[in-house]
Order: C-alpha cells, then sequence, then structure tokens
C-alpha cells in the first residue's frame, strides 16, 4: 500500500506539474505587420482662389492709361505636397482677346509675394505662353498658400493699351506645381 501511495502521490505531483508546463506552452505569441505605404502627392486644391477665379483690370479714364494697376490675390494658390516642389505660370495663349482685338500677354506682370504660408523663392515674371518658375523649390507641405500680384506698368498702359478698341479682353493663366 505503501508502494500506492508513493506512485499516486507522483503521479499527483506529474498531473498538477504538467499541467502548469502545459499552460506555458499555450502562452505563446503571435505577431502582425503593419504596413504604412505611402506614395508622393502634389495638388493645388480646388478651393485656391485662382481656380476660376478672375482678376480685373478696369481702364476708364485718362488716370488709369497714365498709371500702374496692381491687383494681388491672397491665397491664389493653396497647394499639398510631399516633396519640394515649384510653381510655374503660363497663359493659354499668346494674346488677351476680346472678339477679334488682341493685346499681347506680355503686358502683365505675374508675381509671387509674401505672406502666405508657402515658402520658397518667390519670383516675378512677364507673362508668356512657356512655363515660368514663379516659386522655386517651395516647401513641401499641406495646405499651403500662396498670395500672387497682378501688374501692368503705366508704360505698357499708355503703349499697348491706350487705343485698342473698348471690350473686355480675356486669357486663362495655367499655373503648375511640379515636385522636385
Amino acid at each position: 500500500m505503501k508502494k500506492q501511495f508513493v506512485i499516486a502521490a507522483l503521479s499527483w505531483g506529474a498531473i498538477v506539474l504538467g499541467s502548469n508546463q502545459v499552460l506555458a506552452q499555450n502562452s505563446n505569441q503571435v505577431n502582425t505587420s503593419v504596413n504604412i505605404n505611402l506614395a508622393d502627392v502634389i495638388s493645388m486644391d480646388v478651393g485656391s482662389v485662382a481656380s476660376g477665379g478672375t482678376v480685373d483690370f478696369n481702364y476708364v479714364n485718362t488716370t488709369d492709361y497714365n498709371s500702374s494697376k496692381n491687383v494681388t490675390v491672397p491665397n491664389s494658390l493653396v497647394i499639398i505636397s510631399s516633396k519640394n516642389f515649384d510653381v510655374k505660370v503660363k497663359s493659354e495663349g499668346a494674346n488677351f482677346v476680346s472678339g477679334a482685338n488682341v493685346i499681347p500677354v506680355d503686358v502683365l506682370q505675374v508675381k509671387a509675394i509674401a505672406g502666405g504660408s508657402l515658402t520658397g523663392t518667390l519670383n516675378e515674371v512677364t507673362l508668356s505662353t512657356n512655363d515660368q518658375v514663379l516659386v522655386s523649390n517651395a516647401s513641401l507641405g499641406a495646405k499651403q498658400s500662396l498670395n500672387i500680384a497682378y501688374s501692368i506698368s503705366a508704360e505698357k498702359a499708355s503703349k499697348v493699351l491706350l487705343g485698342k478698341p473698348k471690350g473686355t479682353y480675356m486669357q486663362k493663366i495655367i499655373y503648375t506645381a511640379t515636385a522636385l
């Protein structure tokens, strides 16, 4: 009987110790990988003032034709980019057009001006049909705004605009943001 008691005690101890080992084996760990896949992005916000906006220069009297005119448009462009970028500007056509009458687009100066949140080298260009860098090496970021000033000099007003038939002369200006 003593032998049976020892065997029973050892068996019971093995069961108790064995169950602890089984519990330890059930606590294995597993892991999962989480991936964040990024793509480069660059976009001009459709809420930008320049998106479908209008800039008006009104010439109604002799003072207008003898003076420089400037129109500043705050938040003209709102840009998001995951890389540094350039902003370029060009006109869709070679002339401002009113029916059969034309005015060359080079009467207009376009200038990126301080005051918005976009940082980079701000430039002024004479409008043409060729892409020209308005802002170079702008910093990446979200919802960066750019203020743009449009101007026609007194000299251009008196030498190019004066004498043209009355009317509203129109041309589209195209802005492009290009990642570097």
